[in-house]
């Protein structure tokens, strides 16, 4: 009877004092969180619960086993597999600690500043340097659960002698992966490319969507995804409209008769841009640009807040612009002609 009663009441034991102080933790942190509504700290750690009640557990655990020397033929063993499960638990709270702390204070920056680029800076740096932390906790506690292993010990032992080599042999393997893992180091210190900016790169326009440490992806205008190691953006040029603000000018080119009411267009042109909401106000303009034996070239220039208000303010120009120049010019419009020379007067 008390080789059953002895180890219910050791879990047992555990898993109530285990409930109990999580429960009054939680209970410390929704009244941290009701009274400092400022800081989105509190109700972000609310989010370890399940990790932190399991690294107190397996402590706990481990703990009180010791003390009461159950199952002395498997404590090898079992002790084995609650430290692998220590350092995972561990680790997974360390983790959710260190991404509530994260995204904590990118919330904090994001509501004082009301600068669109500003936020988008800093929300790159953070998701990387979060990256950064995730990847670093889970090498070390991968690394800490080996070494738990006496076998292990013993083969980390020699192979710090050829350390040295093994790490230029590994450098030359992976050469490509540390230039991509560097460059996105880069990216987050450097800012050359943000959560959020409108980019061209290859000749596709886009939004960027994600930056991780070794790659970066391009959502385009049509919802395609474009994945690209984030050492081009640090390799190649590239265009980054939202670089220094989210603001864009755009131009309209239509191809006229020598003869288009240019005084007449500068008029309807504004009348048509008041009527647009994409339009900001910043500037307008049209102008005679080009002339050639059979038409000119007139350029409309238009600003608007961000590329995708631009892409549909120059359709829509474009298309009332030449509407209105067929009903009410329509001798404006460029033809090509195709009666007989005229002869030349005297005779040939």
């Amino acid at each position: 009877m008390e080789n059953v009663l002895r180890p219910l009441a050791v879990i047992g034991g555990s898993l109530v004092l285990t409930v109990i102080v999580a429960w009054l933790l939680d209970v410390l942190l929704r009244r941290a969180d009701a009274r400092h509504r400022e800081t989105p700290l509190w109700g972000l750690l609310r989010r370890c619960r399940i990790p932190f009640q399991l690294v107190m557990f397996l402590s706990l655990l481990g703990w009180s086993y010791r003390q009461a020397k159950l199952w002395e033929d498997h404590e090898k063993g079992i002790t084995q597999v609650l430290t692998l499960a220590l350092i995972g638990s561990a680790a997974w709270l360390l983790v959710r600690v260190a991404t509530a702390a994260v995204e904590s204070t990118y919330s904090r920056f994001a509501a004082a500043h009301p600068d669109p680029a500003r936020v988008r800076r800093v929300r790159t740096q953070v998701t990387l340097v979060q990256r950064v932390v995730t990847a670093t906790v889970a090498t070390v506690a991968v690394a800490a659960m080996l070494l738990t292993f006496p076998a292990m010990r013993a083969i980390g032992t020699s192979m710090l002698a050829s350390a040295g080599i093994l790490g230029i042999v590994a450098g030359i393997a992976a050469q490509s992966t540390l230039g991509n893992l560097f460059a996105g180091l880069q990216i987050a210190v450097g800012d050359t490319v943000r959560i959020g900016d409108t980019v061209v790169v290859e000749g596709e326009w886009g939004t960027v969507e994600e930056i991780t440490l070794t790659f970066l992806v391009v959502r385009t205008w049509d919802e395609r995804r474009i994945t690209m190691p984030v050492s081009y953006f640090t390799g190649k040029p590239f265009e980054n409209w939202s670089r220094g603000g989210s603001e864009i000018t755009g131009t309209v080119f239509l191809y006229l008769d020598h003869r288009a009411p240019i005084a007449l267009m500068r008029e309807q042109l504004q009348d048509i841009l008041t009527s647009c909401p994409e339009w900001d106000g910043r500037a307008s303009g049209l102008v005679v640009t080009d002339t050639t034996e059979h038409t000119i070239q007139v350029r409309i220039l238009l600003t608007a807040k961000d590329a995708s208000d631009i892409w549909t303010l120059r359709c829509t120009v474009r298309e009332r612009m030449i509407a209105w120049l067929c009903e009410h010019h329509p001798y404006a419009l460029p033809r090509i002609a195709t009666g007989s020379a005229a002869e030349r007067p005297g005779g040939s």
